[in-house]
């Protein structure tokens, strides 16, 4: 059937949608991708709605909160339209939309995810069914919620040599190993862009370092990238998942701008090679997905920390931009079939586990 996936990321930059012919399984066709930006208001009211999130000890309603739900309804529906009118695609066509909402607080540890955005007005307001609230079932049973990806970087790399991993560079960074028998192990690394563009903006105001460019022109301070790296969390085996703000850009503080930028990345670096120690044998290669892919500074740092070269990608035709966006079409299908979406290597659950909510629109 055709599937719209939507996500939107820590990063915070916009919505990514994705329009797929699958059949939930072996098949995946890509049909259209676009993103849609977020507003600097917007941005700054689910930056406020994250930080209130992550201060309670359970989720619950807050006025904020509520209200950056809404403008994560509007803006999805809003994208929704567009990714139709681009493909030239009728609401009616599609099977189902796979929804992610927006990550604002993420503790497994004590037994709750948060991802706010209805799923319920989504549908209402598309007039497609929807699926929605992926990882509060993995969590509640156990997993970590997190990552969701893998089922469907199995399904991308079931033509090639295996084992592979599929490493994606987003806020937070998630590394898959598809093993030879079609196994799947796979974790949260650390983090990926979200420290580098919290320095950016704290120090250049600059939501991003543009190709790597800032940390490309300053030194590595080997003492700090110690400190960052000196957390026992690292070293605990996987199955494991982070919110993004575990970590901070405090250890940084003091540096010069190109400095902070340049130890932060490699940071990045450094733990992608940390992963790498966890894996059950070494990739015979690295396939890099997400917004990291296009900072050719991180891609050396992580090539020199893991003795690896990381392929965009791209180069195997995949949209590196649209494959979270994707594969939450694609787990959608899933859900609709009863087909698991989380497995024991992947979040830690006890066995292969369903997930997310269906909300059929009012007709």
């Amino acid at each position: 059937m055709l599937a719209i996936g939507l996500m939107s990321g820590t990063s915070l930059d916009g919505v990514d949608a994705a329009l797929i012919e699958t059949d939930g399984e072996g098949q995946v066709r890509p049909v259209a991708f676009r993103g849609e930006p977020y507003s600097d208001a917007a941005r700054a009211q689910l930056a406020e709605a994250t930080v209130l999130a992550l201060s309670f000890d359970k989720p619950r309603p807050s006025p904020p909160v509520v209200a950056a739900g809404d403008l994560i309804v509007r803006t999805h529906v809003l994208a929704v339209q567009k990714l139709l009118r681009d493909a030239g695609v009728a609401a009616d066509d599609v099977g189902v939309i796979g929804f992610h909402g927006q990550t604002v607080a993420h503790r497994p540890d004590r037994g709750w995810t948060w991802q706010i955005g209805d799923g319920a007005a989504l549908a209402n307001a598309t007039g497609i069914t929807t699926v929605w609230d992926f990882r509060s079932a993995d969590v509640a049973a156990g997993g970590q919620g997190a990552p969701l990806l893998p089922v469907y970087h199995a399904a991308l790399t079931a033509g090639l040599t295996l084992p592979v991993a599929v490493l994606n560079l987003g806020g937070v960074a998630n590394i898959t190993w598809v093993g030879p028998d079609g196994g799947l192990v796979a974790f949260d690394t650390g983090p990926a862009n979200g420290l580098i563009d919290s320095w950016m903006e704290a120090e250049t105001g600059a939501r991003f370092d543009a190709d790597g460019a800032l940390a490309a022109s300053g030194r590595v301070e080997a003492t700090v990238l110690d400190t960052l790296l000196d957390n026992p969390w690292f070293d605990a085996a996987p199955p494991k998942s982070l919110d993004r703000n575990d970590f901070t850009i405090q250890a940084v503080r003091g540096l010069s701008a190109a400095d902070g930028a340049a130890t932060l990345t490699a940071f990045t670096a450094a733990t992608v090679a940390r992963a790498l120690e966890h894996l059950p044998s070494r990739p015979t290669r690295l396939l890099v997905a997400g917004g990291g892919r296009h900072n050719p500074t991180m891609l050396r740092m992580i090539a020199e920390a893991t003795g690896t070269v990381p392929e965009p990608s791209d180069a195997l035709g995949w949209n590196g931009d649209a494959m979270e966006a994707e594969g939450f079409a694609y787990m959608a299908v899933r859900t609709l079939k009863g087909l698991p979406i989380s497995f024991p290597g992947t979040t830690g659950a006890a066995l292969p586990m369903p997930g997310g909510v269906v909300s059929e629109p009012e007709r």
